[in-house]
């Protein structure tokens, strides 16, 4: 399995992904992570992205395309991957494609979650986080039950909203998206590697939908 996941913020990615990790046995790759750990690792890629975050710069492509070479060297990748997070622009797509090339592992398919507008600012919007134990709730979706909200480990949750999950800062993720990750969608349709998944609904029922569009691009094994 070879995949790149396409979608807005709120549209499912994360929770999906981890099936397909469960299921296949293929790592997921978020470049987010990738910093992270290259950087706290002290690679020269890690440091050289440091330096240029530091610096207040976004981190270029070829170090990005550079940290996801080394990522995808790492024996969990042999038999695929789950890429999340890169590509975001049409010059990234296009790096991402002459590397994959020449290691001998493009791209089976380009999975995009589709939600409706308005159902992924409810989502996204709704968030509430527990402060005793940590625990996610969304006021639309999933809110908190009674008694035992939180497993059993705080009877009464003392809800938050996160700052990131306000209706300002939503908004203009969801602009960033469709300014800068939207345009994939007709790069990938063209190159005929494109699947939209209807992302709403219930979460079994996603999963379902997701696995069917695989396996016809021939990617779910």
């Amino acid at each position: 399995m070879r995949i790149v996941l396409l979608g807005a913020p709120g549209s499912g990615k994360g929770t999906q992904a981890q099936r397909l990790i469960d299921k296949y046995g293929v790592p997921q790759v978020s470049t987010g992570d990738l910093l992270r750990a290259a950087v706290a690792a002290g690679t020269p890629l890690g440091l050289h992205a440091k330096a240029t975050m530091d610096a207040g710069r976004l981190v270029d492509d070829e170090t990005m395309l550079g940290i996801i070479r080394e990522r995808l060297a790492a024996p969990d990748a042999k038999n695929g991957y789950i890429l999340d997070g890169f590509p975001r622009t049409i010059p990234q797509a296009d790096g991402l494609n002459a590397l994959l090339a020449e290691i001998g592992q493009p791209l089976q398919a380009v999975v995009l979650m589709e939600v409706d507008g308005e159902q992924l600012f409810r989502r996204l919007t709704g968030r509430r986080t527990c402060k005793a134990c940590g625990r996610v709730f969304n006021v639309y979706t999933a809110p908190p039950s009674v008694p035992a909200p939180c497993g059993g480990r705080c009877e009464t949750p003392d809800l938050f909203q996160r700052p990131d999950d306000s209706e300002a800062t939503i908004g203009k993720r969801l602009d960033v998206y469709a300014a800068q990750t939207r345009p994939l969608v007709d790069y990938y349709d063209a190159r005929g590697l494109l699947a939209k998944v209807d992302a709403e609904g219930d979460i079994d029922v996603v999963t379902g939908r997701l696995e069917a569009a695989l396996a016809a691009a021939g990617a779910g094994r």
